[in-house]
C-alpha cells in the first residue's frame, strides 16, 4: 500500500513539473507575441518607457492606419499572394510526383539518386545565391516574380520530397496493383490515389512551402528593383529609416501580415500534426 501511495504522490509530482514547464514554456514563447500586438497600440514615447507597461491607458489605432496607408499594403499583399499560391502549388505537386517516383519505381541508381537528393539539403542557399542571380540576369528575368516561382518547378524541395517518399512507402501496394488491373496508368493512379490518401502530409508540405514563401525577405531583396513588384516583407522594411524605426506602424503591419501565418496554422493543426507523424513510420 505504501508502495501504490509513493508511486502515486512521484507521478503526481512529476506530472506537476511537467506541466509546470510546459506553461512556462508557452509564456516565453508568446512574450514576443505579446509585446507586439502591445507595442502596436502604443504612441512612440510610450513604447521604451520604463518599467515597460503592457496594457496603455488609451489604444493608438493609429498606427494600423498608417500601417496599410504609409506603404501600399494592398498591393504588397497582391504581389505576396501571387508568388506564395503559385510556389506553394509547385512545390506540393512537383515534389509529390517526385517522392511518388522514387517510392513506387525501381531504375537505375536509385538509392544513389535519392541520397544525392537529400544531400542538397546541407548546402546552404547562400551557395548558390551569386551563381543564381547572374543566370536570372543573363536570361532578363530580374525584376520580375519568375525568379522565385519557376524554380519551384524544377523538382520541388528535397525535404518535401523526403516527406512525402516517407509518407507513400506506408501505402499498400495492393492499392496500385488492383488499379493496373482494372487498366489505370501511373498517373491516373497517382494523381486519383495517391494524392488523395496522402491528404495530412501534402497538407503539412503546403504550411512548410506557405511560411516559407510568405515570409521570404531575401528573394525579394535581391530579385526586384521596382516598387510596385514588391512584397510585404519588403514593406515592413521600408518602416526602417535613415535616422529611425517607426515601431508602433512596423508592430501593427507585422502583426497584420502574422495573421495569415496563425489563422491557416491553427486551421490545418490537426492534418500538420497528423503528417508529421504519418510520415515517419516506415523508412
Amino acid at each position: 500500500m505504501k508502495l501504490s501511495i509513493s508511486n502515486s504522490g512521484r507521478k503526481a509530482v512529476s506530472r506537476f513539473f511537467i506541466y509546470l514547464f510546459l506553461i512556462l514554456g508557452s509564456i516565453a514563447t508568446l512574450l514576443p507575441l505579446f509585446w507586439m500586438i502591445s507595442t502596436s497600440l502604443k504612441t512612440g514615447n510610450l513604447i521604451f518607457q520604463i518599467p515597460p507597461k503592457w496594457i496603455p491607458d488609451s489604444l493608438h489605432w493609429e498606427n494600423y492606419r498608417r500601417a496599410i496607408t504609409d506603404i501600399p499594403f494592398f498591393l504588397y499583399l497582391k504581389n505576396t499572394v501571387i508568388i506564395t499560391a503559385f510556389r506553394m502549388f509547385a512545390e506540393v505537386f512537383v515534389s509529390a510526383l517526385v517522392a511518388y517516383g522514387f517510392a513506387r519505381f525501381n531504375f537505375p541508381g536509385k538509392n544513389f539518386w535519392f541520397l544525392l537528393l537529400l544531400s542538397t539539403i546541407m548546402l546552404p542557399s547562400e551557395v548558390t545565391l551569386i551563381p543564381m542571380f547572374i543566370m536570372f540576369s543573363k536570361i532578363g528575368w530580374i525584376n520580375t516574380f519568375k525568379p522565385m516561382i519557376v524554380p519551384a518547378f524544377l523538382g520541388g524541395q528535397a525535404v518535401f520530397v523526403f516527406l512525402l517518399r516517407q509518407f507513400f512507402m506506408t501505402l499498400p501496394r495492393e492499392l496500385e496493383e488492383s488499379a493496373l488491373i482494372d487498366g489505370a496508368n501511373r498517373f491516373q493512379i497517382f494523381y486519383k490515389i495517391f494524392m488523395p490518401l496522402s491528404k495530412p502530409a501534402l497538407i503539412t508540405i503546403a504550411l512548410f512551402s506557405f511560411q516559407g514563401s510568405w515570409n521570404d525577405l531575401l528573394g525579394p531583396l535581391i530579385y526586384l528593383n521596382d516598387s510596385s513588384k514588391f512584397t510585404l516583407q519588403l514593406g515592413l522594411a521600408m518602416f526602417n529609416g535613415m535616422t529611425k524605426v517607426e515601431w508602433g506602424p512596423l508592430m501593427a503591419a507585422s502583426l497584420l501580415v502574422l495573421i495569415p501565418n496563425v489563422v491557416i496554422f491553427f486551421s490545418m493543426q490537426k492534418y500538420f500534426v497528423e503528417g508529421i507523424s504519418l510520415t515517419g513510420i516506415k523508412g
